[in-house]
C-alpha cells in the first residue's frame, strides 16, 4: 500500500482543471494507454505575453497520475512558457508535498506532457520519445529518456531508473542495457592529462589550467547537472564561477576544494581555487 501526502489524497478524490479546453492554442499528449499511464494537456496562451491563462488535463493511470496532472496546471498558470519550462518533475513531487518513490515516474510524465505541449504551440519539431532507440520493450523507454531523467534526478541504480520511467519494471530484459546506461553516464574516466610537469612558464601553467578544467573538471560536473567557468587566473590563484545546477548548491564548498585538488594534482602543488 503507498503512503501518499494529504495532497496527493485531496487532488485524487478532487482535481482540479480536469477536462479539455476547446480550441486550445497547444496540445501536450505523453505516455500510452498500454504501458498503463497517458496524459493530454491542453493550455489557453495569451499569445502577446505568452502567458498561460488556463490548462486542463486528461489523464488515465493512478492517484499519483492524477494529482501530479493537478498539480501541474496549478502551477504552470499565470506563468510564461519559458517561465513554465523551467519547472522540474522535482517542482511538481515537492508540490504535491512528496511522492512514493515508486511513482516518481507520474511527475516525470507532467513534465513531458508540458514539454510537448510549449513545443506544439511554438511549432517545433519534438524529439518525440518514440522516435528514440527503444530500451524497455515493455513501458516503450527510450535511451535518451533514461539518460536525460537519470542525469535531472541523479539516479545511479535500476531500481530508481525504474521508479522514475518503468523501464525495467515487467520482464527484465532490459535490466543489463540500463545497467550499461548508467555506467556510461556516472563512470569516472582515467585522466587525460599528462601528469605534473616539474617545470612551466606562466604561458604554459595558464594552458594547462585550462585544459585540466575543460577535459577533467568540467565533464564531471555537467554530468551532474552543474557546469564551471574559468574568470581568471592570477599566478596561483584560480577563480571560478559555478553555473548550472552547482549555484547555490549546499556542497559548493566540496566542490571547489575537489577542483583545487584536481589542480594541484595535475598542474601544481601551490595552486588555490577560488569561487567568485
Amino acid at each position: 500500500m503507498w503512503e501518499y501526502s494529504e495532497k496527493v489524497k485531496e487532488l485524487f478524490l478532487h482535481p482540479r482543471n480536469v477536462g479539455e479546453i476547446e480550441n486550445p492554442d497547444a496540445v501536450g499528449e505523453v505516455g500510452s494507454m498500454i504501458c498503463g499511464d497517458a496524459l493530454k494537456l491542453t493550455l489557453r496562451i495569451d499569445r502577446e505575453t505568452e502567458r498561460i491563462i488556463d490548462a486542463k488535463f486528461q489523464t488515465f493511470g493512478c492517484a499519483s497520475a492524477i494529482a501530479s496532472s493537478s498539480i501541474l496546471t496549478e502551477l504552470i498558470k499565470g506563468k510564461t512558457l519559458d517561465e513554465a519550462l523551467k519547472l522540474t518533475n522535482k517542482d511538481i513531487a515537492e508540490a504535491l508535498g512528496g511522492l512514493p518513490k515508486e511513482k516518481m515516474h507520474c511527475s516525470v510524465m507532467g513534465r513531458e506532457a508540458l514539454e510537448a505541449a510549449i513545443a506544439d504551440y511554438r511549432g517545433e519539431k519534438r524529439l518525440v520519445e518514440e522516435k528514440g532507440r527503444i530500451v524497455c520493450n515493455c513501458f516503450e523507454v527510450t535511451e535518451e529518456k533514461i539518460r536525460k531523467v537519470a542525469i535531472e534526478n541523479h539516479l545511479t541504480t535500476v531500481e530508481e531508473i525504474t521508479n522514475y520511467t518503468k523501464a525495467g519494471g515487467d520482464c527484465g530484459s532490459c535490466i543489463p542495457e540500463i545497467e550499461a546506461i548508467l555506467k556510461d553516464i556516472w563512470s569516472v574516466k582515467a585522466p587525460e592529462t599528462p601528469k605534473r610537469p616539474k617545470k612551466m612558464t606562466n604561458l604554459q601553467k595558464i594552458a594547462l589550467i585550462q585544459d585540466v578544467i575543460e577535459k577533467e573538471i568540467r565533464p564531471r560536473l555537467q554530468a551532474d547537472g552543474g557546469d564551471i567557468e574559468l574568470i581568471d587566473i592570477d599566478g596561483n590563484r584560480v577563480i571560478v564561477g559555478l553555473r548550472a545546477m552547482c549555484v547555490g548548491c549546499p556542497s559548493g564548498g566540496v566542490t571547489i576544494e575537489g577542483i583545487q585538488k584536481k589542480l594541484r594534482e595535475l598542474v601544481s602543488e601551490d595552486i588555490v581555487v577560488e569561487a567568485q
